[in-house]
């Protein structure tokens, strides 16, 4: 496999071989190590020392399930740290099948200018003019594009939001029907690309690369046990292909975790209007579609398509975390509402939770009502015309809070948190401040309360160094239930190399080691990883009390990762 590197400012575009040090890594483990040895850690996000990588799994491109979730990194302009953003779609595969490693987006276009990359079935490369495109949205964009260059490819695009260089601005990947639904979203990321002078990347789904697999017997046999443990188990094999992630709204707010109202409550009256449940009914009533597969190589199809009364689409994989940010948090029970904000923020190339979480703390100012849904979508609307409070929206929630005095902006590193209170789930507290990547419920998902500090900060610390493996891999965090042993075997088939626990924990560490170097390089410190004051000083309303925990007494829990 090769590395693509991409110089926009002198528009050379060249492969080179893969060093041997980078051979066995992929995904976020990958993207993490480029960052920290080629980006200057006080650059500019937005300039041309940054780069912007995206890189499949070390798994992607095999026959193994699930293995369609692509990477990608760079400096972040939203936390000034480092980032990896994940999404899914079809662009990891394509890429893979290409003999790509990894594209590396370096240097600067001149400003004003635009350019798609385009990687042919051949795998010849192309910059190509964009100008005609500026200002278009993402899913005219997608469409515009697949019926020029045909079906057979996948496009990863930023709106307006990235052009304007907003720090919530998404990278969005078209999913298996050619819709741009899928967002890397945290991080503002898009915001990089658009400083770079990208359009949208455009890459052939029809390379003929194969990846070299030394055992392909006990490959074959893996794949197909970890297949049959994904679709029988019962979370990823009936729930989450009924009701998608939107199963566990109604759970999340029986236990008092759903951050609703900008966190002022964990429990949501109108949570049953937006549930999986309610969800999927209307979508089976108005003619939509649940069990829809979204990324490449998925065997659960947990994405949705949901439609209006009359039958039209309105939005792809409308999910949990959208339906908290646009819904409970900022007190919107109005399902065909939500399914509009998801749509525009899909369109305009937003982050969905850092957007409703900035609309969230603006209603807590008083700006509007928390509920009034036609609010919260004209403020939408007014970041894709680049208005001044477009721009305040557009950059998250600590730019409103600053912007309408109001310190209640639960975010850690200027990214909002996920859709779990920290008073709740304890644990997640520790991840949201200590994680390199900001607040972060993928960095090292850990559920529950009510443990020592001391158990919360490992439990958090190995969830961490299991999640920055898992990202590295190129898997859904659903194929989980495939079985880790059955992960380890397959890396062993491709490689020819025992692998194991050790290996997988060495994965993860040698990642959040390169993050947490590069993040102090960037100037962040321990004052960083704290949770704002809103988590220590106020009860979660109806059943939970204060953090058990202030932040400055977890200590340095990234201190194992700083050494060299």
């Amino acid at each position: 496999m090769l590395f693509l590197r991409i110089n926009m400012t002198t528009r050379h575009i060249h492969t080179e071989d893969v060093p041997a040090d980078f051979i066995g890594l992929g995904g976020r483990g990958l993207t993490s190590k480029i960052i920290n040895l080629e980006v200057p850690a006080c650059c500019d996000p937005l300039g041309p020392d940054n780069r912007l990588i995206f890189a499949p799994g070390f798994l992607t491109g095999t026959p193994l399930v699930n293995t369609g979730r692509l990477s990608i990194g760079s400096k972040s302009p939203l936390t000034g740290g480092i980032k990896e953003s994940n999404v899914g779609g079809t662009m990891s595969t394509a890429l893979a099948r290409q003999g790509l490693k990894a594209i590396i987006i370096e240097g600067k276009a001149d400003d004003g200018t635009l350019f798609f990359l385009k990687i042919n079935a051949d795998s010849s490369v192309e910059l190509v003019d964009a100008a005609n495109y500026k200002g278009m949205r993402n899913y005219a964009l997608a469409e515009t594009l697949l019926a020029e260059y045909g079906d057979k490819f996948s496009i990863s695009s930023i709106g307006p939001a990235g052009e304007l260089k907003l720090a919530s601005a998404s990278i969005q990947t078209t999913d298996t029907n050619g819709k741009p639904s899928r967002s890397a979203g945290r991080g503002g990321l898009g915001a990089v690309m658009g400083a770079k002078g990208l359009k949208a990347l455009i890459v052939s789904k029809e390379g003929k690369y194969k990846k070299v697999i030394a055992d392909r017997t006990s490959f074959k046999e893996v794949s197909k046990q970890f297949a049959s443990s994904i679709k029988t188990n019962g979370w990823s094999g009936k729930v989450l292909p009924e009701l998608g992630t939107a199963g566990i709204v109604s759970g999340v707010n029986a236990s008092g975790a759903l951050p609703s109202f900008n966190a002022r409550k964990g429990c949501f009256a109108g949570a049953e209007h937006i549930s999986g449940e309610t969800m999927a009914k209307t979508i089976n009533q108005r003619g939509g579609k649940t069990t829809h597969k979204g990324c490449s190589q998925c065997i659960i199809s947990c994405s949705n398509i949901y439609v209006d009364e009359a039958g039209k689409p309105i939005t792809s994989a409308l999910e949990y975390e959208t339906l908290w940010a646009m819904g409970a948090m900022i007190g919107n029970s109005n399902l065909d509402a939500v399914a509009r904000l998801d749509f525009l923020c899909d369109d305009i190339g937003l982050d969905t939770m850092n957007t409703g979480t900035a609309i969230a703390v603006a209603m807590d100012a008083g700006y509007k009502s928390f509920g009034d849904a036609a609010a919260a979508i004209e403020m939408v609307e007014e970041v894709a015309k680049g208005t001044e409070l477009g721009s305040i929206i557009g950059n998250g929630p600590d730019a409103a809070g600053k912007h309408f005095n109001n310190p209640r902006v639960p975010a850690v590193k200027r990214q909002s948190i996920a859709g779990y209170d920290p008073r709740a789930m304890q644990g997640m507290g520790v991840t949201y401040a200590t994680s390199p990547m900001g607040a972060d419920h993928t960095a090292g998902f850990v559920g529950g309360g009510g443990s020592s500090t001391a158990e919360l900060i490992s439990a958090s610390q190995s969830a961490q160094i299991h999640m920055a493996a898992f990202d590295s891999m190129g898997l859904c965090f659903f194929a989980q239930s495939g079985g880790l042993n059955n992960v380890f075997k397959a890396i062993s088939a491709i490689t020819g190399k025992p692998f194991g626990n050790r290996e997988w924990e060495d994965l993860g560490i040698n990642c959040l080691k390169a993050e947490t170097r590069f993040n102090s390089g960037a100037g962040l410190t321990q004052e960083d990883d704290r949770l704002p004051s809103m988590f220590h000083d106020e009860n979660l309303l109806p059943y939970h009390k204060y953090l058990p925990y202030k932040s400055e007494d977890l200590g340095d829990v990234m201190a194992p990762f700083k050494q060299s």
